[in-house]
């Protein structure tokens, strides 16, 4: 019987395990790989590591540990969690089933694609997903937004304020119609192009060019430094969608100590509710977490 299982090995798992494990708890990691989100990040030919913060180097310290630590460590995808008296059993892909007295959900959140020719070749390549990270680096540069709501408004609207001019491509009517959707239209370094879809994307080693369609099936190429794909993230709470509650968005719901509506399931990082998908609020997110679970913890020790 495990003290604590950590389901989930990005910013917050990582975090949320090592500080679990310097507070003695008898603790498990569970997760496909180790890094999560911070495995990928954006290369431009032009950029210089210490240009933009992106917490890599906090997480890195966090996985070279667990990387030592293998007994605190399970490489294998979660499929399935469970309450059984008083307990919580993990069912790991392998047919593994692990007792815990407690859980904490850091599973993450997936970007959707876009699902067009070139996206997966050019992906980190001046192609990402998330402006909120890299808008510094585009000072004076064309850049590319597509997606059609609150979140790709958000990322052109912070990307105008720098860059020389901002494509935005495949915003809903709905979204244009918004006070944030409205000044973008009349923004001058700012170009919304009305129901257009991305037909595919192009470059020479980077991705340099989105070629878009509207809808009489014409082809426009958008000259771009750097794209971002920003449409909605969808949560990974598969394993305990039956157990917590969520948001309409499906995000797990938790509370300023990071515990969820079931008594020993805690949950942190992009899989829950709380504002911006960024790697260093995931990061202390994760950490609290980890404390919040030792006080759970701390009368059955």
């Amino acid at each position: 019987m495990y003290d604590l299982i950590v389901i989930g090995g990005g910013p917050a798992g990582l975090t949320a395990a090592v500080y679990a494990i310097r507070k003695r708890l008898n603790v498990l990691l569970i997760s496909k790989d180790l890094g999560g989100k911070t495995n990928f990040h954006l290369d431009l030919p032009d950029q210089e590591s210490y240009q933009v913060i992106t917490g890599v180097d906090v997480v890195n310290k966090f996985k070279s540990e667990l990387e030592y630590l293998k007994f605190a460590r399970h490489m294998e995808p979660v499929v399935k969690v469970e309450k059984d008296d008083g307990r919580f059993i993990v069912h790991t892909k392998g047919g593994g089933e692990l007792p815990a007295k407690a859980v904490i959900i850091a599973t993450g959140a997936r970007q959707q694609l876009l699902n067009v020719p070139g996206e997966q070749e050019y992906l980190s390549k001046g192609l990402c997903y998330s402006a909120l990270s890299y808008a510094p680096l585009f000072i004076d540069k064309d850049t590319v937004v597509i997606g059609e709501g609150e979140l790709a408004l958000r990322s052109a609207a912070e990307l105008a304020t720098v860059a020389h001019h901002v494509h935005v491509v495949g915003t809903s009517p709905e979204a244009r119609e918004t006070p944030l959707g409205q000044k973008l239209i009349q923004a001058e370094n700012v170009t919304v192009l009305e129901d257009y879809r991305v037909a595919r994307v192009a470059g020479n080693g980077y991705c340099n060019k989105v070629i878009v369609q509207n809808p009489d099936g014409e082809e426009m190429a958008l000259e771009a430094d750097g794209t971002f794909v920003e449409m909605a993230l969808a949560p990974n709470v598969e394993m305990v969608a039956d157990l917590v509650e969520r948001d309409k968005l499906g995000f797990i719901k938790v509370d300023p100590y990071n515990r969820t509506s079931m008594p020993g399931i805690f949950a942190a990082g992009d899989v829950t509710n709380i504002y911006a998908e960024q790697v260093l609020v995931a990061v202390g997110e994760g950490v609290k977490a980890s404390l919040s679970a030792y006080d759970y913890l701390l009368p059955m020790l």
